[in-house]
C-alpha cells in the first residue's frame, strides 16, 4: 500500500501555478541531460559549431514530442525522457560507418523494439536479463565510454592545458560528490545544471575562453532540414544496435516498473507495453531527425518523492518548453557553449552513479551474490575495456562487417555477459563471497 501522501496524485491537473513551477522543475532537470548527451554526440558528428546547434534543436523537438507522446498515449506516468547514454556508446563505437547507417540502423531497432512491445515478444527476452546481466549492462556503458570521456577532460580551450584541465574536472567531480551528500530536495534534484553553470562560468573567467557572438542564430533556420531518410543498411551496424537496443530496453524497462511501484496506479503491465512503444516509435522518430535516440530516465522517483506530485500533466508544461528551445537555436547555441572538461566532469559523476547502480543490483538481488556471479561480471569488463582502448589501427584490421560488432566494447561486454551467465552464472554449486 502507497504510504506516500501525495499533493496532487497520477491523474489529478495542478493548479496553474503549481502546474507552471512543478513543471519547469522537471524542465529543469531535463535540459543538462539533453545537452550534455546531445553535445558529445553533435561533438562527435560535426565540426562547426552552427551544425552542432541545429544537432541539438532537433534533439530538443524530438526529446518534447516523445515525452508528450509518454504522458497522453504511453505509459501516463511522471518520467523524465531524455537522450540514451547506451545509444552514445552505440554511436561512439560506430565512427568508422556512416552517419547514415547509424541513424537507418536507430530507426530500424526502434520498429523492432515497438513491435516487440506491442506483439509480447519482449516479454521472453527479458528472462534473459538476470540481475547479473543487468548489472554488469550498466556498469559497462560506463567503462566503455572511458576512452571519450578522457578526451573531453583533456581537451583545452582557452588558455587551458591538458594538466590543468583535468585538474579542473576532478576539482568539480569532488564538488558535485560534495554538494550531493547534503543537498536535499530541488536543490540535489538539480545539481547537473548547477554544476554546468558554475563550471562553465569558473573555466571561462580562468582560461579566458572566447564565446562571443554563440547566440547569433534567427528562428529555427534549419530545425527541419538534413533529415536522414537514406535507408543505408550495414549488416555489423544494425547487429551492433540491437544489442544496444536490448540494453535501453531493460533501462526503460526498471524506470517505468519503479515509478509504478512507488505511486501504484494500477494497469502496470499495460503501462509498461505502451511505455516501451512509445521508446520504441521516438526512437523511429530520431533515426529520421538523425539524433540519438530517447530512454526513460531513473531519476524520477527521487522527484516525485522530493515533490510529492504524482501528477503527469507537470511534464506537459516540461515538454511544451522544450518544444520551444527547439525553436530557438539562440538559447541553445547559448546553453551549448560548454567547455568540454566540465561535460567530461559531469559524465564522470553520471557514470560513478550508474555503476552505483549496477552494484547495488548485484549485490542486492535474491540470490546471494557468489564468486561465479563475480566471474560474469567480470570476464565482460575486462574484454570491454579492452576492445574499447583498440588501437585504430588494430581495429582496421577486423573484418569490415564485424568491426561494429567485435570494435564495440560495450556489444562485446554485452555478449560476453549473456554467454558467461549461461555457462556458470547459474551454476547451483557455487562458492559464496
Amino acid at each position: 500500500m502507497n504510504k506516500i501522501d501525495f499533493k496532487y496524485s497520477l491523474n489529478e491537473v495542478p493548479s496553474p501555478k503549481d502546474l507552471i513551477l512543478l513543471g519547469l522543475q522537471w524542465l529543469v532537470i531535463t535540459i543538462p541531460i539533453v545537452i550534455i548527451i546531445g553535445g558529445v554526440v553533435a561533438g562527435i558528428h560535426f565540426d562547426t559549431f552552427s551544425e552542432q546547434v541545429i544537432y541539438l534543436q532537433k534533439l530538443f523537438f524530438v526529446t518534447a514530442v516523445t515525452v508528450l507522446m509518454q504522458v497522453y498515449w504511453g505509459h501516463g506516468l511522471p518520467l523524465i525522457v531524455g537522450p540514451a547514454t547506451v545509444l552514445l556508446v552505440g554511436i561512439t563505437s560506430s565512427q568508422a560507418g556512416s552517419i547514415d547507417s547509424v541513424y537507418f540502423s536507430i530507426m530500424v531497432c526502434g520498429l523492432v523494439l515497438a513491435v516487440l512491445s506491442i506483439t509480447g515478444l519482449f516479454d521472453y527476452l527479458k528472462k534473459l536479463f538476470t540481475p547479473r546481466v543487468v548489472a554488469g549492462t550498466l556498469i559497462l556503458i560506463a567503462f566503455t565510454l572511458t576512452p571519450m570521456i578522457t578526451d573531453l577532460v583533456t581537451t583545452t580551450m582557452g588558455k587551458g592545458t591538458g594538466f590543468l584541465n583535468l585538474i579542473f574536472s576532478l576539482a568539480i567531480i569532488f564538488a558535485m560528490f560534495a554538494a550531493n551528500r547534503f543537498l536535499s530536495g530541488i536543490w540535489k534534484s538539480t545539481l547537473n545544471i548547477w554544476a554546468i553553470l558554475l563550471g562553465t562560468l569558473i573555466y571561462n573567467f580562468l582560461f579566458s575562453v572566447d564565446i562571443s557572438g554563440r547566440g547569433n542564430y534567427g528562428f529555427a533556420p534549419a530545425l527541419f532540414s538534413g533529415f536522414t531518410l537514406k535507408p543505408t543498411f550495414e549488416t555489423g551496424t544494425i547487429i551492433s544496435f540491437l544489442i544496444c537496443f536490448l540494453a535501453l530496453a531493460v533501462n526503460d524497462l526498471g524506470s517505468i516498473q519503479s515509478v509504478n511501484q512507488l505511486i501504484d496506479p494500477g494497469k502496470g503491465k499495460k503501462r509498461v507495453t505502451r511505455g516501451i512503444t512509445v521508446t520504441g516509435l521516438g526512437n523511429i522518430l530520431s533515426g529520421f531527425f538523425g539524433v540519438i535516440g530517447p530512454v526513460n530516465f531513473s531519476l524520477s522517483p527521487g522527484v516525485i518523492v522530493s515533490t510529492r506530485c504524482a501528477s503527469r500533466y507537470t511534464l506537459v508544461p516540461m515538454g511544451l518548453g522544450l518544444l520551444a528551445i527547439s525553436f530557438f537555436p539562440g538559447i541553445i547555441a547559448f546553453m551549448g557553449a560548454i567547455p568540454p572538461a566540465v561535460i567530461g566532469a559531469i559524465l564522470i559523476y553520471i557514470m560513478c552513479s550508474q555503476i552505483a547502480a549496477g552494484l547495488t543490483i548485484a549485490l542486492n538481488s535474491s540470490e546471494e551474490f557468489a564468486f561465479e556471479h563475480g566471474l560474469v561480471i567480470g570476464l565482460s569488463l575486462m574484454l570491454s575495456i579492452i576492445v574499447s582502448f583498440l588501437p585504430q589501427d588494430t581495429l582496421n584490421t577486423f573484418p569490415l562487417i564485424l568491426r561494429p560488432i567485435l570494435g564495440n566494447g560495450f556489444v562485446v561486454g554485452v555478449i560476453s555477459l549473456l554467454v558467461m551467465e549461461r555457462l556458470i552464472g547459474r551454476n547451483n554449486n557455487r562458492r559464496k563471497v
